[in-house]
């Protein structure tokens, strides 16, 4: 199985990059499932219905989200109910609208679980443990019958270190997103698991994590808070983790940093 695992988008220009690309990555490369980070989609901002049955529409399996999927709370919240290809944490309260997982099924009987889980640090407020929740959700489901791909969502690397360390030969990637910054530590861990700790992100790389740099500079120079966040709009790459798994094992053969283009 070749999977392609995508970073947050941020905004119009790594929106447009997703649906202009994709469908082409998908015929050059026999891509068997694309996963998309979405968290920012939306302006930087959560992602609409819409921008997801864009995505879709082009050649996108599923979509996660992360800390900013409730942003669009209007409009997103009703669609989180209906469609189950599009991930809120696992690792929410069990009684929130949506759900953290996605069993993808192919015409020739293979199958590619998709896991979404949000890191603790920084976030503790909103989720249960991320380690014991990806227990409670490999207790239904194993490697073999289905191959596993866990998004794990997370603000410290160190987080998203243990949890590829914590479920080495139980799922077929571990990749994390969040950060926007595409890690050079692509690799196969010990016991079969393709892992990076960031995945980094699809949109405009001259810029501030995908925003222009203005308002966070004001930030970091004057700690006041004036000029609103804007998604860059200059040209984006896409930015992700590339996996080939052993149909039977469910283990990763061979895994590689996506950059497109290549040079950022």
């Amino acid at each position: 199985m070749k999977i392609l695992f995508l970073g947050d988008v941020v905004g119009r220009s790594g929106r447009d990059a997703v649906v202009k690309n994709v469908p082409q990555l998908r015929r050059d490369m026999a891509l068997d499932a694309v996963i998309v980070n979405g968290d920012n989609a939306a302006g930087g901002f959560g992602i609409t219905p819409q921008i997801a049955k864009d995505f879709f529409a082009n050649g996108v399996d599923v979509i996660t989200g992360g800390d900013h999927i409730w942003d669009q709370q209007k409009d997103i919240v009703p669609y989180l109910s209906q469609e189950k290809r599009l991930l809120r944490p696992e690792n929410f309260p069990v009684k929130t609208v949506g759900s953290g997982h996605y069993l993808l099924s192919f015409a020739d009987g293979r199958k590619l679980l998709v896991l979404h889980l949000l890191g603790q640090v920084f976030h503790k407020e909103h989720t249960r443990c991320p380690f014991v929740t990806a227990d409670e959700i490999l207790e239904k489901y194993r490697l073999g019958n289905c191959a596993i791909l866990v998004d794990i969502h997370a603000e410290a690397t160190s987080e998203k270190m243990a949890m590829g360390k914590y479920l080495d030969g139980r799922v077929s990637v571990v990749v994390g997103s969040h950060t926007h910054v595409p890690t050079a530590d692509a690799r196969i861990l010990p016991k079969g698991t393709a892992y990076q700790t960031d995945a980094g992100m699809c949109g405009d790389y001259d810029s501030v994590i995908g925003f222009e740099a203005s308002a966070p500079l004001e930030r970091f120079l004057t700690k006041i808070s004036k000029i609103k966040m804007e998604a860059a709009q200059g040209p984006a790459a896409i930015c992700g983790l590339y996996a080939e798994i052993d149909d039977k094992t469910g283990l990763a053969l061979a895994c590689r940093s996506f950059v497109y283009p290549k040079d950022l």
